[in-house]
């Protein structure tokens, strides 16, 4: 069976989010080759370790200064594709653990935080509706892409280890939901991917000391060009660009919404037949153009089953 369609589970993203869950950053997701075709009943695991560091965006009014963070996360995923009605879908879960220093400013003073613990999970469905029909192992064999336009919705499960007394935590005790629509055009060995999404969150009522905390939608847009070296092996430019996300504290609006940039490079390699490897590499801006974000990782995969 022809492996060229065949994507890596999502690990970019689960990094960006739990390192960006800390004290309000939200890193955004750098997703490639979300909404591509593999057939039914395949079978995904997954095993990463990622990096990242960046600045952490502080309401101004509070006494807090020159916030960082350095996380370190260890990933768990699973992935099966399905038969919806006769369109390819996906089922996902991933399952975070991560460690995290914070440092920053407290009325002047220099205070660490170290935390580590299960951060949240989630699920994810996707379906595409147009071209990428559900499809066994020997009809995926002569199966070429197109156009592919699809869906999915991510909802993060408030399971993450939560501290209500702590400002950085790696859980976020409130549920978010995700919605997304994905288009994917091939031509040749090119692949060419828009994605916009909004990121809406439930109310965390115990936010430092029983407060209740309140976040805006986050409103994206990501965007990747792939390039296909061999079956199996590809590298993807990756970019995305988010706005909102603006938090209120038991009924005050803080001067802290999310707007800015990350761009990313993706490489996929397989090893054999049932095992992979996906390098990644993640930089990001603010609005003002400051840097503020970088993010590398890797991740091993192994897929059975769906006549593989």
């Amino acid at each position: 069976m022809s492996r060229r369609a065949v994507r890596p589970l999502t690990f970019v993203a689960t990094v960006l989010l739990v390192a960006g869950g800390c004290a309000s950053i939200h890193a955004q997701d750098l997703e490639p080759r979300a909404y591509s075709n593999s057939p039914t009943g395949l079978n995904f695991v997954l095993l990463g370790y990622g990096y990242a560091t960046g600045s952490v965006l502080t309401d101004p009014s509070l006494p807090i200064e020159n916030v960082t963070n350095d996380a370190h996360v260890g990933v768990f995923g699973f992935v099966r594709v399905l038969d919806v009605f006769g369109k390819s879908g996906k089922l996902e879960l991933l399952v975070p653990f991560a460690g995290i220093t914070a440092k920053g400013l407290v009325f002047g003073q220099a205070h660490t935080r170290q935390i580590s613990g299960f951060a949240d999970p989630y699920f994810r469905f996707s379906i595409n509706f147009l071209g990428a029909p559900a499809l066994n192992a020997d009809e995926f064999k002569n199966y070429r892409q197109n156009f592919i336009l699809g869906a999915s919705l991510r909802i993060g499960v408030p399971l993450g280890q939560y501290d209500d007394t702590r400002l950085v935590n790696v859980g976020s005790n409130r549920w978010s939901i995700k919605p997304e629509i994905g288009a994917s055009k091939a031509i040749g060995r090119w692949t060419l991917e828009l994605a916009p999404a909004v990121t809406i969150y439930t109310e965390n009522d115990d936010f430092l000391g029983g407060q209740q905390r309140e976040q805006a939608p986050l409103y994206s847009v990501q965007a990747h060009v792939t390039y296909t070296l061999r079956p199996g092996c590809w590298i993807g430019l990756d970019a995305t660009y988010f706005d909102g996300s603006r938090s209120t504290i038991n009924g005050r609006e803080n001067d802290d919404q999310q707007e800015g940039t990350r761009f990313g490079a993706t490489f996929a390699l397989p090893l054999s037949r049932n095992h992979s490897l996906k390098l990644y590499a993640v930089t990001g801006y603010n609005a003002h153009r400051h840097h503020d974000f970088d993010a590398v990782g890797i991740a091993w995969q192994y897929r059975w089953g769906g006549g593989f």
